[in-house]
């Protein structure tokens, strides 16, 4: 089991996380029992809960014996608060449970749902859990389905923690607590969708390491950023409209609920957060609540970068071994000894094995000088051990912004106008901030 721990060394005394871990059970297992109950008591005042059930859930059996698994859950929500390494950790945890069961109350107060299959007479084991079940749970809280959020939470929480055999274990045993919302007639299918997005935005707000997506945000005076924050403002409202309106015809609208908050986060990125809000690491990975909750978001960037690129080449040569393009693919960045990756929105593909260097940068927006001056010094570097591929999203202005900048500060170029003829000789089209270009 040893062999299992990704780590044996505590950052600090155990005994501390175990206070603290202790300190929040305390508040958190009185909080679950009394917000649930008071939903549940709530929606069974109510005359107008209704249900979404789609026709084909009408052959999902019956199996008392998962009810077994359905429970397992109460087990690793307290051992995952115990096992940790740090109080950091307890507290990110802490942090994502107390996120999932927040939204899902407000949920359950706003949008009752009541589920409709009647469970047969169950005896043994099976029998006695679901009468224990249902001394404290009716049939309402249904979507988003906190079982499913806080299983998302702790299916991440250990995997990062085991290896060997006990891993696909744990994954198979996980995928059994999943389906058993089902097969003990507890939820109706449209509850785990929309309680795995509200696990993966647990997940993504309260990140296991670095920075907080939203910590040091302000709000942004430059007009640009602004008129961008209202259009993607714009874009969560219509599809968080197309969701409730849709829904009166079919659940399946419920699905743009999605989208709607991957526009939502990203209008946030540009009315003030920063570039820590997508989540991504220097060698260009982002996190897994990140890499779902916005990809719709990154779908459509990946469309957008097909549009417009369709008849340019992926990629020219500048000079000295510097090239500039757009975002690569897996096997165009290992034709490279280094890429500077400045698109905070993409991921690394996969499969990219060379040097990968993310400096994110947000898009449309011109980055700090001492920023771009500091990527420009990044790349004269790298340029010294091979090929360098300086990529944004299109290589229209990030990555064209920061090549301008190296040209100069290097004396490729004596000014930024003769840089920006440069970029254009080479076949690239390009936008750098008319400040910047005529300094």
């Amino acid at each position: 089991m040893a062999s299992s721990l990704a780590s044996t060394e505590r950052a600090e005394p155990y005994g501390r996380v175990v206070f603290r871990a202790a300190l929040w059970l305390a508040f958190l297992t009185p909080f679950f029992y009394l917000s649930y109950g008071f939903t549940n008591w709530l929606a069974s005042r109510r005359d107008d809960v209704g249900s979404i059930v789609f026709s084909w859930e009408h052959s999902i059996p019956f199996i008392a014996w998962t009810i077994i698994p359905y429970w397992s859950i109460n087990l690793f929500y307290g051992l995952s608060l115990l096992l940790n390494d740090s109080r950091q950790g307890v507290d990110r945890l802490a942090g994502r449970y107390l996120t999932a069961q927040i939204v899902a109350v407000a949920c359950f107060v706003l949008f009752p749902l009541t589920a409709t299959f009647v469970r047969p007479e169950t005896t043994g084991v099976p029998g006695f859990l679901f009468a224990v079940l249902g001394g404290f749970d009716k049939p309402f809280n249904q979507a988003p389905s906190l079982h499913i959020a806080l299983l998302v939470i702790i299916w991440d929480h250990w995997r990062h923690r085991l290896g060997g055999l006990f891993l696909p274990l744990w994954h198979a045993w996980c995928f059994l607590i999943g389906v058993s919302v089902l097969t003990t007639w507890q939820h109706h299918f449209i509850d785990i969708p929309t309680g795995a997005l509200l696990g993966f935005f647990a997940l993504w707000l309260f990140p296991r390491s670095g920075d907080l997506p939203f910590s040091g945000a302000r709000l942004t005076g430059d007009a640009k950023a602004r008129r961008l924050a209202r259009f993607y403002a714009l874009g969560a409202v219509l599809a968080l409209a197309g969701a409730a309106v849709g829904a009166f015809f079919s659940a399946v609208a419920l699905f743009l609920l999605w989208p709607a908050l991957a526009l939502a986060i990203v209008a946030f990125v540009y009315a003030g957060a920063s570039a820590k809000v997508f989540q991504k690491t220097a060698e260009g990975r982002v996190s897994l609540g990140s890499r779902i909750l916005l990809s719709p978001y990154r779908l459509g960037a990946r469309v957008n970068i097909a549009i417009w690129t369709r008849k340019l080449p992926p990629l020219v040569a500048v000079t000295d071994g510097v090239f500039l393009g757009r975002f690569p693919t897996a096997r165009e960045a290992n034709s490279f000894g280094t890429v500077i990756d400045l698109a905070a929105e993409l991921e690394k593909p996969a499969g990219a094995n060379c040097r990968w260097i993310s400096l994110p940068m947000i898009d449309l927006l011109p980055p700090p000088v001492t920023i771009q001056q500091q990527t420009a010094s990044a790349l004269e570097s790298a340029r010294r051990d091979g090929t360098v591929l300086v990529c944004c999203a299109l290589g229209f202005q990030r990555s064209a912004g920061v090549v301008a900048e190296w040209l100069v500060a290097t004396g490729r170029a004596r000014t930024p106008v003769l840089a920006r003829e440069m970029l254009i000789a080479a076949g690239r089209p390009i936008h750098l901030a008319k400040e910047r270009a005529a300094s």
